[in-house]
């Protein structure tokens, strides 16, 4: 049985991955969604993330971080400002970078490694989330959150890759591989999402960044 889309609530297509379960297409907002029935268990999910081996001493992954902050950060945020790096993993490297080079001062929150809600209540010149979206099985929600967290001119920067829009290739793709990804996007995903959340586009790279706004 076929259901709407999340996002849009259009009318989807269904499609298959032989080991990974069911998928959700929506022509409209080009959202793929993961089926409910298969998305894997929270303890299945930090399994995957305590696998991860992500640091600071990693100069390659140091270098991939930088290649996001120098195309969707650093053009639109000066130093010298209050940021949130929602989503930081077990290692906060990106708001380490920031917080040492950079004069930025970062908070964190993770829902499983850094739990305590630090945002609340706050506003911020930067919010970053990195290789998060895709984790996210209502990210509307997740977005109007984001939204909510930016003071007047401040910047949404999001690093996901985007799908192409081809089924065939989706399912031979190492991004959907990752059985806790469950949320695929393009950037007109994003230019919809930034529409529903009083957010706007102002820079995507049509491969993996995107840099929002208060609208």
């Amino acid at each position: 049985m076929d259901i709407g889309c999340k996002l849009c609530h259009s009318d989807t297509s269904r499609f298959s991955h032989p080991k990974l379960g069911d998928y959700h297409f929506c022509p409209f907002c080009e959202y793929i969604s993961k089926d409910e029935a298969s998305i894997i268990s929270e303890e299945e999910e930090l399994k995957i993330y305590n696998a991860h081996n992500n640091s600071i001493d990693d100069a390659g992954y140091v270098d991939f971080l930088y290649a996001f902050l120098n195309d969707a950060v650093f053009p639109y945020v000066s130093s010298d400002v209050q940021g949130l790096d929602f989503g930081s993993g077990p290692a906060p490297v990106l708001a380490q970078i920031l917080d040492q080079n950079h004069d930025f001062h970062m908070d964190i929150y993770d829902l499983f490694y850094v739990p305590d809600r630090i945002y609340e209540g706050k506003k911020y010149d930067l919010v970053t989330t990195t290789e998060v979206v895709e984790h996210l099985e209502d990210p509307l929600a997740y977005f109007h959150r984001f939204s909510e967290l930016l003071r007047p001119d401040s910047v949404l920067a999001v690093m996901t890759l985007f799908h192409h829009n081809d089924m065939d290739h989706f399912n031979n793709w190492h991004y959907m591989r990752d059985r806790s990804h469950i949320s695929f996007y393009t950037p007109k995903t994003m230019r919809y999402i930034a529409n529903r959340t009083g957010l706007k586009v102002i820079h995507t790279d049509n491969i993996r960044h995107t840099t929002f706004m208060l609208d």
